[in-house]
This record gives C-alpha cells, sequence and structure tokens, in this order.
C-alpha cells in the first residue's frame, strides 16, 4: 500500500471513529457516564494511533533495516566463490549462495526448510554427496567446535573436485541446537598445483643430487650454500663441512684470484662462464676440475651463483699420455731414418781402429782404445734407437716377476757394488704368474734400477706384491738425490735427460715397454730425499 492511500485510510477511519461514537454516545442518558466514555474514547483515540504511528514508523525503518542486512548478506554470500550454506538446528536449510546451488544442481528449487536427504531428491548425481552431507553435519554437532574435513565432490564430466569444508556449530544458552553455518572452499586446482611444485621440486632434487657432476650453489659472496652428493666424492668433503665455507679455499693458490673476484665479477653482471682450474682435494692431493658457473636468478634479479664441477683429472694424463706416444712415434721415426745409416759407418770406423791398434809399433794406443770406447757408446745409443724405432712383437708368456727381478739383481750386482749402493728385495705374499715379454720386463727393471743406482742413493729398495684389482705392483724406492717437479713431467720424453752422459732414451724405451704390457708407471720424488717408481703391470693381457 502507497503512503497516499495510507493517509486517506488513516482519515477514513478517523472520521468514521470519531462520527461513530459520538452517535453511539447519543444512546447514553447518565451525564457522568458519557463525559467518562468521552474521555475514554480519546484516549482510546490517542492509544491506537500511537500503536499505528510506532508500527508504520519504527518498525518499518527495522524491518527495512533486516531486509537490507538480509540483501547484502545474500549479495555478499552470492559474490563468494565458496560454498556457503546456513542452517538451522534441525538441519533445514536457511540460506545458500549461488555457487553452493550450481554445485549440487539445486538451481531453481526452493531449498529453504528443507534437509540434506530431502534436497538429495532433487538431484540424481549428487545423492549420494547430500545425504554424506547430513552425516558430516552430525559429527560437527556432537564435537561441539569449528570441525574442518576435505569432501571430495564428483562432476558430471569425470573431475573430481575437493573441497575443504568448515563447520561452524551454534548453540542457544541452554545448550540446544542453534544453528549451523558451512563453508566450502574448492581447492583442487591448489592442491594441484601443490603436487606440480612437488614434482617439478622432486625432479630437480634428482637432477641436483644425482648429477655425475659435483654441483654446488653460491651467494654473491662466493660462499658454498649447497653440494650434492658428487661434491663429496670429488672433493672429500662432506655438505656439512663445506656449506657456509668459500669455494675459492678449494682451490690451488694459481687459480686464487681467477675463482674469487674475477669470476664473481663476472656473474653478477649475468654472464656464465667455463673454465679450468685446480683444487686441492680433503685428502691433500689435487686435481684437474673443468667449471660452469652460471647467474642464479630470481624475479629477474640475480640472487646467486650455480656451478658445476667435472673432474677431468684422467682426462689429463690421458691427453699427457697421448702427448708422450706422439712423441715416442716421432722419436721412432727419426730413429729408424738415422739407426742404421749410423750402424754402418761405425761398424767400419771400429774395424780400422782395432787394426791400427794391433800394430804393436803405434804409439796411440791410449787413444785407439778411447776411441773403441766412445764408438761402443754411440753403438749402444743406436741399439736404443733401432729398439725405439722398432719394437719388437712381443710373444706374451706367463712368467714371474720375482723370477726376472732375480736376474736383474745379477747383472745390476757389480754396478751396485762399484757405486756402493745396497739393494733389497721385499716380495709380500704369493705372486701369481703373468702374461708378459721376460726381456723387455728386465730391461725395464735394468733401466730403473739402473737409474737409482746412479742417483747417488745409498740403498735401493724394491717391493713386489699382489694388488686386488688383478695387477702386480712394484715399488722401487731409492734415497738418492731426487727429482725435481717440473722435470718429472717430462721422464719418458725422447732425448731428455738429466745425466751428463745420458740420451734421455732409457726411460722412453721402458715407457714403451710398459706401454706394450698395457700397465701404468708413476714417478714421485723429493729432491734430496729420493725417488719412488710405482709399475704396475696386469696379470693377464687381453
Amino acid at each position: 500500500m502507497s503512503k497516499k492511500n495510507f493517509l486517506y485510510l488513516y482519515i477514513v477511519v478517523s472520521l468514521l471513529w470519531i462520527f461513530g461514537t459520538d452517535f453511539l454516545l447519543t444512546f447514553v442518558d447518565s451525564q457522568s457516564t458519557m463525559l467518562f466514555l468521552q474521555k475514554l474514547k480519546g484516549i482510546l483515540y490517542v492509544c491506537f494511533t500511537s500503536i499505528l504511528i510506532y508500527v508504520l514508523i519504527v518498525r518499518k525503518e527495522e524491518f527495512e533495516t533486516v531486509t537490507e542486512e538480509k540483501k547484502q548478506l545474500k549479495t555478499l554470500i552470492n559474490s563468494m566463490v565458496d560454498f556457503v550454506n546456513f542452517k538451522d538446528g534441525e538441519g533445514r536449510w536457511l540460506e545458500a549462495n549461488e555457487a553452493g546451488l550450481k554445485l549440487f544442481q539445486l538451481d531453481g528449487v526452493d531449498f529453504r526448510g528443507k534437509k540434506d536427504s530431502e534436497l538429495a531428491k532433487y538431484t540424481d548425481f549428487y545423492h549420494d554427496a547430500l545425504m554424506y552431507c547430513e552425516t558430516s553435519d552430525e559429527e560437527a554437532w556432537k564435537a561441539r567446535e569449528v570441525t574442518r574435513c576435505l569432501e571430495y565432490i564428483p562432476l558430471p564430466n569425470g573431475e573430481i573436485r575437493t573441497i575443504d569444508t568448515i563447520k561452524v556449530p551454534n548453540f542457544n544458552d541452554d545448550g540446544s541446537r542453534h544453528s549451523l553455518v558451512v563453508i566450502g572452499r574448492d581447492i583442487t586446482e591448489h592442491l594441484n598445483t601443490e603436487k606440480d611444485l612437488s614434482m617439478t621440486k622432486q625432479q630437480y632434487q634428482s637432477l641436483f643430487e644425482n648429477n655425475p657432476d659435483m654441483v654446488y650453489v653460491l651467494d654473491l659472496d662466493g660462499k658454498v650454500v649447497n653440494v650434492n652428493r658428487q661434491f663429496e666424492k670429488i672433493t672429500g668433503y662432506s655438505a656439512e663441512q663445506f656449506i657456509g665455507e668459500k669455494i675459492v679455499s678449494l682451490v690451488t693458490e694459481e687459480f686464487q684470484e681467477i675463482v674469487g673476484k674475477s669470476l664473481l665479477t663476472s656473474i653478477a653482471q649475468g654472464n656464465s662462464i667455463t673454465k679450468e682450474t685446480k683444487i686441492i682435494k680433503k685428502d691433500g692431493s689435487i686435481s684437474d676440475i673443468s667449471c660452469t658457473t652460471f647467474p642464479m636468478m630470481l624475479d629477474g634479479e640475480i640472487v646467486g651463483v650455480i656451478g658445476y664441477g667435472r673432474d677431468i683429472t684422467a682426462i689429463k694424463e690421458t691427453e699427457a699420455m697421448l702427448r708422450k706416444a706422439e712423441k715416442l712415434s716421432v722419436a721412432g721415426e727419426l730413429a729408424a731414418s738415422v739407426a742404421h745409416e749410423i750402424r754402418n759407418p761405425l761398424t767400419s770406423i771400429r774395424g780400422f781402429i782395432q787394426l791400427m791398434k794391433s800394430d804393436e809399433t803405434s804409439s796411440n794406443k791410449a787413444f785407439h782404445n778411447i776411441l773403441l770406447d766412445e764408438i761402443d757408446r754411440i753403438n749402444d745409443i743406436v741399439s736404443e734407437l733401432l729398439l725405439l724405432a722398432k719394437p719388437q712383437e712381443l710373444n706374451y708368456v706367463k712368467a714371474r716377476v720375482e723370477s726376472i727381478m732375480s736376474s736383474v739383481f745379477g747383472l745390476l750386482e757389480s754396478q751396485s757394488n762399484l757405486y756402493g749402493v745396497e739393494l733389497n728385495t721385499n716380495i709380500i705374499g704369493t705372486l701369481p704368474e703373468i702374461d708378459c715379454e721376460p726381456n723387455q720386463l728386465k730391461q725395464l727393471f735394468i733401466n730403473i734400477i739402473k737409474n737409482s743406482i746412479e742417483a747417488e742413493s745409498t740403498k735401493v729398495n724394491i717391493t713386489i706384491k699382489n694388488t686386488d684389482n688383478g695387477f702386480v705392483q712394484i715399488i722401487v724406492k731409492d734415497n738418492g738425490c731426487g727429482i725435481e717437479k717440473d722435470r718429472i713431467k717430462r721422464l719418458g720424453e725422447p732425448f731428455y735427460s738429466a745425466k751428463e752422459k745420458g740420451t734421455g732414451l732409457g726411460l722412453t724405451v721402458s715407457y714403451r715397454i710398459v706401454q706394450a704390457h698395457k700397465g701404468q708407471v708413476r714417478y714421485a720424488s723429493e729432491v734430496n730425499e729420493g725417488t719412488e717408481v710405482e709399475i704396475l703391470l696386469p696379470v693377464t693381457i687381453d
């Protein structure tokens, strides 16, 4: 009813009240009674009017306020993507937002005043889900506190949505049930994102931990933040021991500047760098490492450094062996071209000198002897050249290293006595027979032990034992003058010798013999303390 119509109605009712009551009072005979009724009529009119004004003004405002609040609440919950549902103490639906109605396919259904089990009749697909809601509601009532659970809602397209459901039970002062608020948030995408992130994290963690190269993460100050397992295998340092340390402390002194300021400065400029460096391992040994470092970016900003390090020590050693083999090949070609040309005239010269020496009238016999000695020396050099130029085709047989070494001792006994050197042999355990060319090994041992004898030694110890990986180990150790470290690298090069009259071919031939037997040779020496030569010969040659 409009305000205008209501005003007309009020006037009509008021006039009817006035004239109607006045008409009724004409039938009253007593003057006092009439006066009382007139006053009563006025009082009743005022009361009626007051009530009407209260209803029309005050109650109307309260009604409008409640209506507005309900409208705002409805707008609020409909704007929410979460499912919102209000139920009374008996489980009847009071209000629900559009998201909830759409979720359970209840669009257009008059849901107010109905329980979940009653609404389940309106949707076959969500029948069971709505029936379960009554069960979970009852659990919330029994708990008498806010409860939270995950509910799984199927969709017609076959997907399963995960709903994080919060149920808030409200009770009256006497403890009876008042209302239940149900809020459900679809966290399916969140869970899928978390799952994807977790999978990605596991993939990167697996790549990090199982990388065949050592991987390290640095902050911008060059301190180690994280390392993988391969880092410990290569360096000997565990993650606990090295995290927090500066990576520069791992490298040798000659690479400190390169790995320190220069690298970090370049990384800070966004550059990736690949360099070779040398590191000092935990056991004190040095390894060659090829490092690739690049900036670690976060939101477009450089926050650290990631590096990969590959141990290339074995590659370097192989390259050195190849270079040495190449030099041996060149030396062999050179030897082949000159050896025969030298030997033939030497034979003639030696014959004539011997003939001149047989002349008893000659007064130059002393010179003849010197010439013969020098010619023999040249002949020995030519023999070594020929051995280097044309390695013998080896016919491997089974032989014992200790037997070969015993015959070598017999040959070198006079020389060791001449130099005043004591030779000792220590055979550890039972040695197997090995595949070898005995004469070649004899030449090898003679060259090595002879060098020790001539190195101002007083004692040379030879230790022979079997290893666990299918090799026989021969260690020749003397207490002589030793060899400088920079010269050790050149041992075995053709024509390189520290001896005054040395040709440098003895060790070259020795290296060739070890190589032919698929073995290994290693030198370790300290000046004025002595030299140790380790020879590894395989028991079986494939």
